[in-house]
């Protein structure tokens, strides 16, 4: 048995390396003088390859990680590209490593639970703006058609998130007594349908309208509203009420 030589240190392939200080001085400078900008100015005056950059700080403590943020940006086309592109895709890139696909990975968990905090125990109608991102931040990157429902109370307030049904690249199984039986399950007086076309397609299909309007039915017997069904189609969002379906 021999041991694989290991990586230099700052090589962008690395997972990761004991330490938190550069030894190129350069990069000392550049990382002090980029923490400096973050306290001084926000985060906010940063460009998204720089917020990409500092992003990829922890995977690659001792090396410079402007090379491998600007080829991430290049090959997935901004920092939300990035942030949602499947592990799989990252993968496939030339020198990403685990701890680089890892630290993209947290900062997507942590903007998607920022996001949802801005609609938990809102009312959605209110924040329909918000309700929206969230939706599109949920499934905008899955590649495989998510059903789910987003459960309200009687004032509208999202109390509950459930994911009914995972299906394949174009379609998914919905069965409306199992969405009625998660809304009870819920005591939500309200619900709001959502799920995503990974070809991009924004157009609602024939079977996506009649299957709606079987759950607004079956909603209704128990005293439930349909607010609204949402499609989520790269990063856009559609809604079948302004549509005309509900």
């Amino acid at each position: 048995m021999t041991t694989p030589p290991r990586p230099a240190a700052g090589s962008t392939g690395s997972t990761g390396s004991t330490g938190s200080t550069p030894k190129n001085p350069d990069i000392a400078g550049h990382r002090r003088r980029m923490r400096d900008k973050v306290i001084e100015k926000s985060a906010a005056t940063l460009t998204e390859l720089e917020l990409l950059e500092m992003i990829l700080y922890p995977s690659n403590p001792r090396g410079d990680t402007k090379p491998i943020a600007k080829r991430l940006m290049r090959e997935l086309g901004s920092l939300a590209g990035v942030l949602r592109a499947p592990e799989e895709t990252l993968q496939q890139l030339d020198q990403v490593g685990p701890a680089a696909i890892a630290a993209i990975k947290i900062t997507e968990a942590a903007a998607l639970h920022l996001s949802h905090s801005r609609i938990k125990n809102q009312s959605v109608l209110r924040n329909w703006v918000d309700v929206q991102d969230y939706c599109i931040n949920r499934l905008a990157h899955e590649r495989r058609e998510h059903f789910i429902i987003l459960c309200l109370d009687n004032q509208n307030r999202l109390i509950s998130e459930e994911t009914m049904s995972v299906g394949t690249v174009n379609q998914t199984a919905v069965y409306t007594r199992e969405v009625v039986n998660a809304a009870l399950k819920h005591q939500a007086q309200a619900v709001i349908l959502l799920h995503n076309h990974p070809s991009g397609e924004l157009k609602p299909s024939r079977a996506d309208i009649d299957v709606t309007r079987d759950i607004e039915k079956a909603l209704a017997v128990m005293g439930i509203a349909l607010r609204d069904h949402l499609i989520i189609a790269d990063t856009t969002c559609v809604s079948f009420k302004s549509l005309g379906h509900l």
